[in-house]
């Protein structure tokens, strides 16, 4: 590792572990990964002749690829290997033995139940590990569709965010209005109570717009068929309300309006690929967590979750722990404003318990701002963190504009990030920093870019 983290010694990056692992690998294998309507997304790599290691491999890319392309069945094959002993090692065993470990983790009281559990909710479907032999293996099968950029007649545009939410009037292109909110989305067990804020702010809208042809949502969380399939804005709801209340809040307001609901980091994504006319956007966004959103050469949007905040970018054993999921070295925990509170300590910094984490962030900024040595230390090290998770990122998805925000990245903050994440890719990946440009959007986009990406969601005749 060429470049390390200042407050972070032990950081094992995701990338150059997997590069190192697969320079030893030559066991071909191939994953495939299923979504709805039969959409599948495939690898094919390599294992070696190491069980543990193997293990290891296969189970944290099997979870990188559930958490940034989404799927509810796993089909594992040995890649046409065969059935033969290489020395005194035999590789059906070697197979057998990592693909066991698959099936394992994800059963119900295994190591990542947490996850299969999840899939299984969002895609409506039993979770599944499978081996299957080569020739049964499915073919990749994608469908991206196109998203926005329609900017005619008198639209809302509203973002639902963790702490704020974001309402805009929007005619023929133009924000004619628009207003931030503040509310406690994540620690309300009522539905009531996200009903009548998110149902108030639109109606806001409404008056000053008067006739409204469209609504676009920008939310955190995942949605399908603009229904609300989990989020972490609605997460103290019990299941059983948020099934009668919450799966079709956004539906229920807009009524008869034409309406179209999107993950927030999709939408930011649009936002950069709109106001920079530039395709294969891969947004993040630094803030009670980490979003992501990504729009691909086309212009498109591809389906896949990009719930880059639980996709392992820290492989030391004692990485720190994301407590909804149960998982060590996380996005969440390096890309967030956990991120700052966890490295205060570390740099000198110490915060009031009484604080919320929101004003831990703020106070840690003020003394960015103030030039203590600490707090830039602090963003140093998230900038490493970052420029090693962005070429993790790019061997997934096609990258040439990163769009980084969130308020982590507010102030100084945002530009030592960028500059020491732009250092890494450098130094390391040249083979990436040649061919990606990182910007921060200013106030401005990012608060007007948005709302109107987020209007620009619906077409209606």
């Amino acid at each position: 590792m060429k470049i390390k983290p200042v407050l972070d010694s032990e950081f094992k990056p995701s990338v150059l572990y997997n590069r190192e692992f697969l320079r030893e690998a030559s066991l071909p294998v191939s994953i495939a990964i299923q979504r709805e309507n039969g959409l599948t997304h495939r690898v094919d790599t390599k294992l070696t002749t190491s069980p543990a290691k193997n293990r290891f491999y296969l189970e944290r890319l099997v979870k990188t690829l559930l958490w940034s392309v989404g799927g509810y069945r796993v089909m594992l094959s040995p890649g046409g290997a065969g059935d033969h002993v290489q020395g005194d090692i035999d590789i059906v065993d070697i197979y057998r033995d990592a693909f066991d470990h698959i099936r394992l983790c994800y059963a119900p009281d295994g190591l990542r139940s947490f996850d299969s559990a999840f899939m299984s909710r969002i895609y409506e479907n039993p979770f599944s590990v499978e081996s299957l032999s080569p020739n049964e293996m499915p073919a990749a099968r994608a469908n991206p569709v196109s998203i926005g950029r329609h900017l005619d007649g008198r639209r809302i545009g509203f973002d639902a965010g963790g702490s704020d939410m974001k309402v805009s009037a929007v005619v023929d292109g133009r924000v004619v209005f628009s207003q931030e909110i503040v509310w406690h989305p994540k620690v309300n067990h009522d539905p009531e109570y996200h009903y009548a804020h998110i149902k108030e702010a639109i109606d806001i809208a409404r008056e000053k717009l008067g006739q409204v042809d469209a609504i676009g949502v920008s939310s955190a969380g995942v949605y399908v068929d603009n229904r609300a399939m989990a989020a972490s804005l609605f997460i103290k709801i019990p299941p059983d309300k948020f099934n009668a209340r919450i799966k079709d809040i956004y539906k229920n307001i807009a009524g008869d309006i034409p309406l179209v609901v999107c993950n927030d980091g999709d939408v930011a994504a649009l936002a950069g690929s709109m106001h920079k006319n530039s395709n294969a956007v891969l947004g993040i966004a630094m803030g009670t967590s980490e979003a992501a959103g990504y729009v691909d050469k086309n212009g498109r949007i591809t389906g896949w979750l990009n719930e880059l905040a639980f996709v392992p970018v820290d492989f030391q054993p004692e990485a720190p722990v994301d407590e909804w999921s149960g998982d060590i070295g996380c996005g969440v925990k390096y890309f967030s404003q956990d991120a700052v509170i966890r490295l205060a300590p570390r740099a000198g910094i110490s915060l009031d318990s009484g604080l919320t984490p929101a004003e831990k962030l703020k106070v840690v900024q003020t003394h960015l701002a103030d030039g203590h040595a600490g707090a830039i230390q602090i963003f140093e090290t998230i900038g490493v963190w970052f420029g090693y998770a962005l070429a993790s990122y790019a061997e997934l998805y096609e990258i040439e504009l990163i769009q980084i925000l969130g308020r982590v990245t507010s102030g100084k903050a945002g530009d030592i990030i960028l500059d020491k994440a732009t250092q890494v890719l450098k130094a390391e990946f040249p083979e990436y920093a040649d061919r990606m440009t990182l910007y921060i959007p200013d106030e401005y986009e990012r608060r007007v870019g948005q709302s109107i990406a987020a209007a620009s969601l619906p077409e209606f005749k």
